[in-house]
């Protein structure tokens, strides 16, 4: 089958959208979709919310041509019938608000909800506003290896293996994520809108965050400092792995479409912690030993991606293998090691010309 929809690349090749709002796009994911879409001739907003810190994620594009960003928390928009505050018109809005890993936000429970929430009608609003395409970016369900969950009509004490329950682990990122896409698929039912969903697995490459204590970047952070790289459990837990440039494509091809069916966007590949951290100790040199810490009680089982949609309907497919993506990311800490400093790029409210 041939795909449905395509975004050009290489050089001088533009894309099909003159001007994109990106939600969270001073992140790891946001800051790399924004790179391509101007450097693809797009004219992007980034919206962010500067007391993450995160703006430096962008200060390489201040004084690009047709970017600008706005330190705004999209909850502060407040009803999504104030989504005009934002300047506008859009074509394309990416809403990518939200932590990339459940690890992430350990103390933000309410800010996950509200973002998976109020921040996704907001941000639908403002797509519905312009006619523009909508894209949320949403995680994969989590899976547990514990026994099977309690039978129907079971009103003891919640199982924290039971994905229905909201109170267990990652509970609070796994229903803001559920809730997200449904409201963007009753969204698009109810108003015709044309909205899409991606559920992105673990992204990884230059610029992501070592300190969420996600693998792989807490494995490089512990191997470029010098320190023990420590595995959970005896290191069988397995991961997939997508190089950012890899999950840049897949998400701006399905942005490109017209799908409203959620698209996974992941790694084929599947390596264990172990095999993960063995190869960044090595790629490092610093001699960092691989140690096991214990049996975490109940791990979650990290979900594969079905990557057949993606492939057959959209073209994509990751190109990265794991190895030469966990170089290139090593390579690139080694250049850049210190944190990128949190500073607006581009002034606020105002386009660079």
């Amino acid at each position: 089958m041939m795909p449905t929809a395509a975004f050009p690349t290489g050089a001088g090749a533009r894309a099909p959208w003159n001007r994109a709002l990106v939600i969270g796009g001073a992140g790891f994911l946001g800051s790399h979709l924004c790179t391509r879409l101007v450097d693809a001739g797009v004219e992007v907003d980034c919206l962010d919310d500067p007391s993450t810190g995160r703006a430096g994620g962008v200060a390489h594009l201040a004084g690009r041509r047709g970017f600008r960003f706005l330190g705004q928390d999209l909850l502060d928009l407040g009803d999504p019938g104030s989504a005009g505050a934002l300047p506008g018109p859009y074509d394309l809005v990416l809403h990518l608000a939200g932590p990339a890993c459940p690890d992430a936000w350990p103390e933000r429970p309410l800010a996950l909800l509200d973002a998976g929430s109020l921040g996704t009608r907001t941000a639908l609003a403002v797509a519905d506003r312009y006619g523009a395409r909508f894209l949320l970016a949403s995680a994969p369900p989590l899976h547990h290896v514990a026994g099977p969950s309690p039978h129907p009509g079971h009103h003891g004490p919640a199982d924290p293996a039971d994905p229905a329950d909201p109170v267990g682990p990652h509970r609070m990122e796994a229903g803001a994520a559920r809730f997200a896409e449904a409201l963007v698929a009753a969204h698009a039912a109810d108003h015709g809108s044309d909205a899409g969903i991606v559920r992105l697995f673990t992204a990884y490459g230059p610029g992501m965050r070592t300190d969420d204590g996600c693998v792989p970047g807490r494995f490089i952070a512990a191997a470029l400092a010098g320190r023990p790289v420590v595995v959970a459990g005896d290191g069988s837990r397995t991961h997939s792995l997508c190089h950012v440039d890899d999950m840049v494509d897949g998400v701006l091809l399905v942005a490109a479409g017209r799908s409203v069916r959620p698209v996974d966007i992941g790694g084929d590949e599947t390596p264990t912690e172990l095999e993960i951290a063995r190869h960044v100790a090595a790629l490092t040199g610093a001699g960092s030993p691989v140690v096991r810490a214990g049996v975490p009680a109940d791990p979650p089982r990290q979900p594969r991606p079905v990557t057949g949609f993606a492939r057959e309907i959209f073209g994509w497919m990751p190109r990265v293998t794991w190895r030469e993506g966990l170089a290139r990311t090593v390579a690139s800490f080694r250049e850049r090691p210190e944190p990128v400093p949190a500073v607006a790029a581009g002034g606020e409210g105002e386009w660079r010309a």
